[in-house]
């Protein structure tokens, strides 16, 4: 056995949806429950969905910072354990739904206890080098992230360029130095904020990583219109003569939509940013290895081509491929930031252009187990089809679903009678076993990596589906686990698995070690 035979087990689960009194999951002590969970199922990874501040529709992929974190992640009870609130403070939450967020709600309450907290902060005037030390470190996106949420709230509109005053729009120095004159003490409070963050989220890490758990963050390739990334970098996205858009990002049309999806996603100038060897995507990038251990890149195949739509247009049908830097920007980041660990995510419409760049990196693709059964008028999947477990290359991540798919059980329940029996056949299992015999059917294959939702370890149906892509809604992103559900059980039954497939990241002599070891120990007990 050699290196390539390591092979993984992980889960899937934001910690928006960890279970919480105070309406969405944070980053207290249901977090470090859930790393103890992951312990006990014997996984060691922990995929979550970008970790900044929402924006449109709640999505974590229509953030309005890519380098900030989200503050409705933040912990009120850590914060109350170093006496920035007090405990009667947050004692009396209002009455949250258990399975769902209700953003508006969750953010009402709790933004203004955020807010108290960071002003108790500086008042008191604890932690304070620690404090400035990372402002300082972090100056090159902290200073505008706080400056621009300040005028983002004074709008109650995060659309810099139509609702904001001009001037403030486009960064004029004299209308920003107003703002910072008018509102010193709220542009402190976000910067503290951002600060709590760090602090929640690295101690948390830390725990996670003594844990023999590594962390798998996600970065969307684009970043949204009315961001402050836009905002303070305009000179890095095609603009015309006036500096509005000229192209926003999208998908062509297919078999699925006669009208292609327009994200709307502002598209990069790329060949600007080649100028300073891609610093700002450098920057991002290397933020995010700060936060997490292994990088997966959404929409992988915009490093090659992407499709870009006229600015304006209303369906993303008259748009075009255009060639983006992939290979040599991919050679930058080598060069700069050393061999780092990234999954790309190919799905959809894939040339052998996009499996080169992917390949000549080494950067492992993605299978959803859900679309190895896609029927294309056949009354058997294609036993070719590289979405099946038995065609799983080593170089693959393989999971049940994503964040975008329906859960097993919803997916299934949606199926009609034969291709619940196509689908039964497969996995070779009766219809109350299908959710754990995909998941063991994917642990069993020769992908490096195997990860499911914890929606799927649960076994539930389309009422816990976390997004369902081209709509925006109260249901999407707001799938909240509730206190229990995470059996022993349940982590006893994944447990097996991990170590009836290997999936525990050792080789075989490595594991045969660890044993050798335990039972010597174990002797000398006795």
């Amino acid at each position: 056995m050699n290196s390539i035979d390591r092979r993984y087990c992980g889960i899937l689960m934001h910690p928006t949806s960890l279970p919480s009194l105070y309406g969405i999951g944070d980053l207290g002590a249901a977090a470090y429950d859930f790393v103890d969970y992951l312990q006990s199922a014997k996984v060691s990874l922990w995929q979550v969905l970008p970790l900044s501040p929402t924006g449109f529709g709640n999505s974590p992929y229509a953030s309005r910072s890519t380098f900030a974190g989200n503050e409705q992640l933040l912990s009120l009870e850590e914060l109350a354990s170093k006496g920035y609130l007090r405990e009667e403070e947050i004692a009396s939450p209002p009455p949250f739904p258990k399975d769902k967020i209700n953003y508006s709600m969750v953010e009402a309450w709790k933004m203004p206890l955020l807010k108290r907290a960071a002003q108790t902060f500086i008042d008191q005037g604890k932690e304070i080098e620690d404090y400035h030390s990372f402002c300082n470190k972090n100056a090159f996106w902290l200073d505008d992230y706080a400056l621009f949420m300040v005028i983002y709230e004074h709008y109650q509109d995060a659309r810099w360029f139509s609702v904001w005053n001009r001037d403030e729009g486009d960064r004029k120095p004299q209308a920003l130095q107003k703002i910072k004159d008018m509102y010193p003490k709220q542009i402190e409070i976000w910067k503290v904020l951002q600060f709590f963050f760090e602090t929640q989220w690295q101690r948390l890490k830390k725990y996670a990583n003594e844990h023999d758990i590594s962390i798998i963050g996600d970065i969307p390739i684009f970043v949204a219109a009315d961001s402050v990334d836009t905002w303070s970098h305009l000179e890095l996205f095609k603009t015309d003569q006036d500096g509005h858009y000229k192209g926003v990002s999208g998908v062509p049309p297919d078999c699925f939509c006669a009208t292609g999806q327009l994200w709307g996603n502002p598209v990069y100038d790329w060949q600007e940013m080649k100028k300073d060897n891609y610093h700002w995507w450098m920057q991002r990038i290397k933020a995010m290895f700060h936060q997490i251990d292994i990088l997966r890149i959404d929409h992988f195949r915009g490093f090659e081509s992407y499709w870009e739509v006229p600015y304006g247009d209303k369906t993303a049908e008259h748009g075009i491929w255009t060639k983006a830097p992939g290979k040599d920007f991919f050679e930058e980041v080598r060069k700069q930031l050393g061999e780092v660990p990234i999954l790309a995510e190919d799905l959809g419409f894939m040339t052998p252009e996009v499996e080169k760049l992917r390949n000549e990196n080494n950067f492992p693709g993605m299978r959803i187990c859900q679309f190895g059964f896609s029927r294309d008028h056949a009354d058997w999947p294609n036993p070719y089809d590289t979405f099946l477990p038995h065609n799983y290359p080593y170089d693959s991540v393989a999971y049940t679903g994503t964040h975008d798919n329906d859960t097993v059980k919803g997916w299934y329940d949606s199926l009609c009678w034969n291709d619940k029996d196509m689908v039964k056949r497969y996995l070779n299992c009766n219809e109350s076993e299908l959710v754990w015999s995909m998941i063991r059917s994917i642990m069993a294959s020769h992908a490096k990596y195997a990860i499911f939702p914890m929606q799927d370890i649960l076994a539930l149906g389309s009422e816990a589906r976390m997004n369902t892509p081209s709509t925006c809604g109260p249901h999407n992103w707001s799938w909240r686990m509730q206190k229990g559900m995470n059996t022993k059980e349940k982590a006893e039954k994944l447990a097996e698995l991990v170590d009836f497939y290997a999936r525990n990241g050792k080789l075989a002599e490595e594991a045969e070690l660890e044993h050798l070891l335990a039972q010597s120990k174990s002797s000398q007990q006795r």
